[in-house]
C-alpha cells in the first residue's frame, strides 16, 4: 500500500463516523431497516435507467444510507447476486463517499457449525464459493478470501455471533461449491457478501457484514421453503441487530470499533 494511501486510511478512521451505507438485497430486508431510521426514497444519485434505490436520512448524528438493488425490469423479482451487489456498492462509495459500509441481509447457516434460525451472525471472513479457476495463483484470485472490518469493541457491546461467510450465485450448492465453503470453514452462506467486500477493499472503505439466519442449509430440511417461511421474522430480527449496531456506531470512530 503506497504512503499517502495509509494515511488517508489512518485519517479515516481517526475521525467520527458520519455517513454509513447499507447494502440490503432484497426489499423484505430492507423495509424494516427504512422505517426503523426514517429514511426517504431517493434514485437521483444514480444513473439514469438503472432499478436501484437508496434510502437516506438522519439519525442521531449519521447520515444512513440503504441502497437495495432493486427489482429486475422484466420479471420484477429482486436483483439478488454478486453482480448488482458489486455495481451498486461501487457506485454507493462513489457517490456517496461513506465512512463505513454495513452489507446486511440474510443468509443459509450450517447447523453443523452451531447456526439457528434467527441467529444473527457479525461475519469474520468472506470468500467466494462459486469462482472455480485451477490455474496456479488464479485458485486463490477465484476463492478471494477477505477479512471484514475487525470490530472487537461493537461485538462485545451488541453480542452477536461470530462466523465465516461464503458467497456465491446459486441459492443451492454443487458438491463443488460446498468443498469450498467446507474449505474455509463457513458458517453461512449467501450472494452478495463477498462481492461487496470485494469493492469495499478495492476501493478502501471499511466493511462489516451482518447477517441473520433464515435456513439450515445441512438440516435435510428444504432449504427454499424454509427461507420463503422465515424471511420476514428473521428480516425483523435483523433489523433489531442493525438498531442496535447503528446506536453503538453512533459517535465513535472507526478506530473506537
Amino acid at each position: 500500500m503506497a504512503i499517502h494511501e495509509s494515511k488517508a486510511i489512518e485519517q479515516a478512521q481517526s475521525r467520527p463516523i458520519s455517513t454509513i451505507v447499507f447494502i440490503v438485497a432484497m426489499k423484505a430486508e430492507a423495509a424494516p431497516i427504512v422505517d426503523r431510521f426514517g429514511l426517504s426514497e431517493d434514485t437521483a444519485r444514480f444513473p439514469e435507467g438503472v432499478p436501484w434505490v437508496r434510502y437516506h436520512g438522519i439519525y442521531k448524528d449519521l447520515e444512513v444510507n440503504v441502497i437495495w438493488p432493486g427489482q429486475d425490469p422484466l420479471l420484477g423479482v429482486n436483483n439478488v447476486g454478486t453482480i448488482s451487489a458489486a455495481l451498486v456498492t461501487y457506485a454507493s462509495v462513489t457517490e456517496l463517499k461513506p465512512d463505513l459500509i454495513i452489507n446486511a441481509g440474510t443468509a443459509g447457516g450450517f447447523g453443523s457449525k452451531g447456526a439457528c434460525v434467527g441467529d444473527v451472525f457479525l461475519v469474520s471472513h468472506i470468500a467466494f464459493n462459486h469462482r472455480r479457476i485451477p490455474l496456479p495463483s488464479f485458485d486463490v484470485y477465484g476463492i478471494g478470501l477477505r477479512q471484514a472490518f475487525s470490530t472487537p469493541l461493537l461485538l462485545k457491546e451488541v453480542n452477536l455471533k461470530v462466523g465465516k461467510l461464503s458467497t456465491g450465485d446459486s441459492f443451492d450448492m454443487s458438491p463443488e461449491d460446498e468443498a469450498l465453503v467446507r474449505a474455509i470453514d463457513a458458517t453461512l452462506i449467501d450472494m452478495e457478501g463477498a462481492a461487496v467486500a470485494y469493492v469495499a477493499d478495492l476501493l478502501k472503505v471499511p466493511a462489516i457484514f451482518v447477517k441473520a439466519v433464515t435456513n439450515i442449509v445441512d438440516a435435510g430440511n428444504p432449504s427454499l421453503e424454509e427461507f420463503h417461511a422465515n424471511l420476514a421474522d428473521v428480516s425483523a430480527t435483523l433489523n433489531q441487530a442493525v438498531g442496535r449496531l447503528v446506536d453503538k456506531i453512533n459517535g465513535k470512530r472507526m478506530s473506537e470499533l
